[in-house]
């Protein structure tokens, strides 16, 4: 692994896949710094947490920044709050903003890869590629690299199918054909960093999605196996519309098949964990 004992990691956002990260990048040699509203971040292990309001001698100092939190109102809030800071950071070499698959929007079910156009239909959706567009204008100001990295469902310890299923909140929907894909948080923290190590002038769309999107129905029964239960029974998917949240049906509007070769060849990374089969054994396994 690359050298990183000179290089200043700042995140904005110590929440589940920013903590992933920041350890990942301490024990790489990175001296890191992240911003969180929650005291009990505190004792992130090799992270030094500060409050988000409280970031400006972190942005002058940053060689790297990662920006995970999500746009509101006033578009991403990291550069609504330290636009100006950023860009006369002296030392800034690389900026990753953790953005979400679902600017590629609804199609069908259908493939893309890096080189599609997104188009956004859900609000959230919209929002986020208006915040890609806020750190690529920001990044060409500055003169430095961006990479933006489109998240898939994200899962892992604490925060997967199994959790649901022992809860009895994994629900077995049969909507044929909705497919998805999903990342492990550990594959995500290193993913991001062999970005960092690979990062190259100007812009990079990097697909951060596993090899094999499934139905969540498929999900759901490969989780209760695991645990040795009997699956949930299934649910029409229009019995269970009338119950959703207007979030919930947002999420059953849209299918896509997300690749990624292109980003995992680019960075010379291929995924610990290709499929949700290998994700749920190792969270079980780590139990």
């Amino acid at each position: 692994m690359s050298d990183h004992s000179s290089g200043r990691l700042l995140i904005f956002g110590l929440g589940y896949t920013g903590t992933a990260i920041g350890v990942a990048a301490a024990e790489a040699g990175f001296a890191v710094t992240a911003t969180s509203r929650q005291p009990a971040h505190a004792g992130v292990s090799g992270v030094t947490v500060i409050p988000f309001d409280a970031a400006a001698d972190a942005v002058a100092a940053a060689t790297h920044i990662v920006a995970t939190a999500a746009p509101d109102e006033g578009g991403d809030p990291a550069l609504a709050r330290y636009g100006t800071a950023i860009n006369a950071a002296p030392d800034l070499r690389w900026i990753g903003y953790l953005s979400s698959t679902g600017v590629y929007g609804d199609r069908g079910g259908g493939w893309v890869d890096e080189s599609s156009e997104p188009a956004p239909t859900s609000r959230r959706a919209r929002a986020r590629r208006e915040a890609e567009e806020q750190w690529e204008a920001a990044a060409a100001a500055r003169g430095v690299a961006l990479d933006l990295i489109r998240l898939a469902g994200i899962y892992g310890p604490g925060r997967s199918m199994l959790d649901d299923v022992r809860a009895g909140r994994g629900r077995r929907i049969d909507k044929p054909g909705h497919a998805f894909g999903r990342i492990y948080r550990d594959d995500i923290a290193q993913g991001t960093l062999a970005a960092m190590r690979t990062a190259t002038a100007g812009i990079r769309v990097l697909n951060f999605n596993d090899d094999l999107p499934a139905e969540p129905a498929v999900v759901v029964a490969e989780a209760a196996r695991l645990l040795g239960i009997a699956p949930p029974p299934l649910i029409l998917f229009a019995e269970a519309e009338a119950g959703m949240t207007a979030m919930g049906r947002s999420f059953w509007a849209e299918s896509r098949r997300v690749r990624s070769q292109r980003t995992q060849s680019v960075l010379g990374y291929a995924w610990r964990f290709p499929t949700f089969h290998e994700g749920l054994r190792a969270i079980l396994d780590d139990e």
